[in-house]
């Protein structure tokens, strides 16, 4: 048998089993902190603090993985010069595949 509960004045949903949060009750438990193992940057320094690393790293004018933005690639699908490229590739192809 199924067991509803009463969320809102007239609306309800199927009872699940929800878990506790594990948050403390701090003000702020959600905080990311600047610390790290100790981490050698191109300088042959070793850095504990990100922000410290990430200065450094960014004054050499190195680019941290998963930070750069990516510039958005022009889409030619739509065009008629499109169209005609993979018509040709597609020609090209299937006379490879003949030979």
């Amino acid at each position: 048998m199924v067991e509803l509960e009463e969320f809102e004045p007239g609306r309800f949903r199927v009872k699940k089993d929800r878990c506790p949060y594990c948050r403390s009750d701090l003000p702020m438990p959600m905080v990311i902190s600047d610390t790290m193992p100790p981490t050698e940057q191109v300088d042959g320094r070793f850095y504990e603090s990100k922000s410290a690393f990430r200065a450094v790293g960014k004054a050499n004018g190195l680019v941290e993985v998963g930070n750069e933005r990516q510039k958005p690639k022009p889409r030619n699908s739509g065009s008629r010069a499109g169209k005609q490229q993979r018509i040709n590739s597609i020609r090209k192809a299937l006379e490879k595949a003949q030979l």
